[in-house]
């Protein structure tokens, strides 16, 4: 169990009665299995609601396979970043961003063990209908993932979308990109679950923040409070088939640039490829000619969500 946050901020009377500890059992086991059910039938989100689906949504598909779930998305440099930016990708066009979010946006330190882990959290602590962790990639910090206006507005829409639909979503500051991070991710994954009553936890790494994600897809304990996971612009993870993650089945969705440098799309298309041969639930969202921040930018978080939360 994480710790909770710190801010910084009778004799028998014959065989033919029934005993009441034999009575007090069975209502014992029937108010359990009426919690057991109402916890259940609570931990199924609803579809997250539409929020600026005009504005965000994918412009044109390219081409679709295996029944919808591998699409290859039109990206355009010009239209994309130039025509949707106030300043080419610093600070996008006001029409994309609403600032009432901050209202329920704060900066605190989450103490779990001997270590405190630096989030923004927006939303409430307690009671999301569902979470969204987002994790950076090298050189980043929760900033990163808080930023309204860099991006194309993505982040601000995500933080809309989770505060409309009840949600709560946290940009975590990942210290490392090893068995550390990994468990101070894990340990996050765990509170937001416990914190929400057992409604789903989505867990979101890109670039390099994807190691993190390959790391909790090997902690059972983590994996069993996720609802699903998604890679953006990241590495492929040969081993994936050998984790815990994939004995649970858990949803992936992946999203990447055909351009990307980094990490070259192909790999991940490959893992995408195996996986679906053994019907496992993955999708895959690539931008054509799109480059190795293009997921980022452009993925339609609400569609990514609701594929998840319907799995």
């Amino acid at each position: 169990m994480a710790e909770a946050p710190v801010a910084r901020q009778a004799p028998n009377e014959g065989a033919d009665r029934v005993s009441m500890s034999t009575i007090l059992f069975s209502i014992r086991h029937l108010i359990g299995a009426l919690l057991f059910a109402s916890l259940a039938v609570s931990a199924r989100a609803e579809p997250v609601k539409p929020y600026k689906d005009a504005l965000f949504r994918y412009s044109r598909l390219l081409q679709e396979a295996d029944g919808g779930d591998f699409r290859v998305v039109d990206y355009q440099e010009l239209r994309d970043i130039n025509e949707r930016d106030q300043i080419p990708e610093r600070r996008v066009k006001r029409a994309y961003v609403s600032l009432g979010v901050e209202g329920v946006q704060v900066n605190e330190t989450l103490g779990f063990g001997e270590r405190g882990l630096d989030v923004t959290r927006v939303g409430p602590d307690r009671g999301a209908a569902f979470t969204v962790i987002f994790i950076h990639g090298r050189g980043g910090d929760r900033r990163l993932g808080a930023n309204d206006f860099a991006f194309g507005g993505n982040f601000n829409r995500l933080k809309n979308l989770a505060v409309v639909n009840g949600g709560t979503y946290y940009a975590p500051s990942v210290r490392s990109f090893d068995a550390a991070g990994v468990a101070d991710v894990s340990a996050l994954i765990r509170f937001a679950a416990e914190r929400s009553g057992g409604r789903p936890v989505v867990l979101s790494c890109a670039s390099m923040g994807s190691f993190i994600c390959w790391g909790i897809a090997r902690q059972e304990a983590a994996v069993s409070a996720l609802g699903g996971m998604m890679i953006m612009g990241g590495p492929a993870d040969p081993d994936f088939r050998k984790s815990a993650a994939y004995g649970a089945r858990l949803p992936i969705l992946f999203s990447h640039g055909s351009r990307d440098s980094v990490y070259p799309a192909e790999s991940q298309v490959a893992l995408y490829r195996s996986l679906r041969s053994k019907a496992y639930p993955a999708r895959f969202v690539l931008f054509e000619t799109g480059s190795h921040g293009t997921p980022i930018r452009m993925t339609d978080w609400r569609e990514a969500l609701n594929w998840i939360l319907d799995r």
